[in-house]
Parts: structure tokens; sequence; C-alpha cells
């Protein structure tokens, strides 16, 4: 045991555990930070991409995706902090997209079966996905606030259409909510929604604010929207699997093509954050 509580063999340990998933395929390349009693340890594992033309380094950039939630939040909640708005208030004056909310009877009812919303979206309903709005569970895809979600390019995804943050409040407002504000968790849409409202509230681009106020006094350096043209060495590869993989075997996986969104290193609705292990 070293002097500030980091095993030699336990690190090694789990370097192996991880160089075997590697192996496998499970992923390209990992790394690793492990903190504790004042020491780090990082360990760089694999490459950047499956065809191997790029080592795995310390400060690779990986995609956060769905990480940006706690990234929002916390910016939302600095504006809770300076009044602006507060937590329990209606976000009717910031969004008034969302004003005068319908319900839908049962959420795979047609998209006229609706009754009033009880009471007017807050920001803790934002904060917690519970605004009645989000992704549905139904494979089939065929309720028709799916198909309804869909046409008007607000259903969650991996990649939804780019739009800018007037529009996507416009969709969203076209449509009812599934369930009653505070009703029901339904994760996803919430948090896109809770972008626009720190823009609005903020009177700056989302992806300003959290420059200004987040990343730069943290020293969140390789923290972004977009990879700029110099770092973009550093920006692991983005695949999708192809098929079902036998248990072994390596993943058949295609690397996303230059023109996508997610391999260039920008947000198709400026929601994706990029973030190196080097700010951990």
């Amino acid at each position: 045991m070293s002097k500030g509580g980091l095993s030699k063999s336990r690190l090694e340990r789990m370097h192996d555990v991880l160089a075997r998933h590697v192996e496998q395929g499970a992923a390209a390349g990992i790394v690793t930070a492990v903190s504790r009693r004042g020491e780090a340890h990082l360990d760089a594992i694999g490459t950047q991409d499956l065809a191997g033309c790029a080592p795995m380094r310390h400060d690779t950039i990986f995609r956060i995706a769905s990480m940006t939630k706690p990234v929002a939040a916390v910016a939302a909640m600095i504006l809770v902090e300076e009044c602006r708005p507060r937590l329990d208030e209606p976000v009717d004056w910031l969004l008034p997209e969302l004003a005068g909310r319908k319900v839908l009877t049962r959420p795979d009812w047609p998209l006229d079966d609706t009754v009033p919303a009880r009471r007017p979206i807050s920001v803790r309903d934002l904060l917690t996905m519970r605004m009645g709005f989000g992704l549905i569970m139904e494979p089939s895809g065929d309720w028709p606030i799916q198909r309804a979600m869909s046409e008007a390019g607000s259903d969650p995804g991996a990649n939804p259409p780019a739009l800018a943050p007037d529009d996507l409040m416009c969709r969203f407002g076209s449509l009812p909510l599934m369930h009653q504000p505070g009703e029901r968790w339904l994760y996803h849409s919430s948090f896109d929604i809770l972008g626009v409202l720190v823009a609005r509230a903020a009177g700056q681009p989302f992806e300003d604010f959290l420059a200004e106020r987040i990343f730069v006094p943290l020293g969140m350096q390789d923290t972004a929207f977009a990879v700029p043209e110099a770092k973009r060495p550093r920006l692991a590869a983005s695949h999708q699997a192809d098929a079902p993989h036998p248990a072994g075997s390596r993943r058949a996986t295609t690397a996303l093509p230059c023109s996508h969104p997610a391999a260039r290193g920008c947000s198709p609705r400026s929601r994706t954050i990029w973030r190196s292990a080097a700010c951990y």
C-alpha cells in the first residue's frame, strides 16, 4: 500500500479486468481515473476507435451524452439561488409555450382526448423529470402521442433533428402532456426544455452560460458543445452496433461517417457536451 492509499496490486487487477473488456470488444478503449487521499492514478487502455488508429490517452475527449443532465441541473440551480426563477413557481413566464397545458386522458389514447392540466409546470418538475412529457417505453411506437412526437421532431433519441430553441419549444407546445405535472417520472424531454429555460432566464445562449458560470471557473477546458478542429485528434470515435454479437466475439460496429453530428463533434440540438478525462 502506497502512502496515499492506492495499492499497486489492486490497480493492476483493475487494469487487467478493464483490459479484458477491451480485448473482448466491449469498448475500443477505456480511460480510468482513481483518486484517494490526495493520490491520483490515470490509466489508458486500448485505442480511440475500433480500427486502432490512435492509442487511447489520458486526455482523450469523450462524449458524455446524458451526463449533461447533472450539468444542466447545476446551471438551473445557480439561477434558482439568484431567484431567477424560483424552484416551485410556474415556468410560464419563461416558457409561454407550455402555458395552459392539456393532458391526455390516457397516454395511449387519441390526441384530442384530453383534460386540462391541474396546475402549471414548475422548475422543480423539469429538474425531476415530472413535467408530464418524455420518453414512452412502448416498443411498438404506435401510440398516437409517439407518432405525433416523431412528426413534430420532439421525440427523445440519440440523434434528434437540429432545431433552434424557440422552434423546439413550439413543437413541444403543440402536443398534449402524457401525464399531469408532478404525477409521473418520464425520462429525457424535461432537460431539453430546462436548457431553454436557463438560456431565457440568463438572457444568453445556454452554452455561453455553462462556459461562463461552470466550465471556466472549474478549469474544465475541454468541456463544450463542440470540439475545435485542433482538438479533434483527441476525440474518441463514435460507433454504433450493426447487429447482436455472439458472446466472446468482437462487437460488430460501424464507425459513424464524418458528416454525422455525433462523429464530427457537435450536437444536433446543442445538448451533448464533450468532456476530457483530464477534466476530472
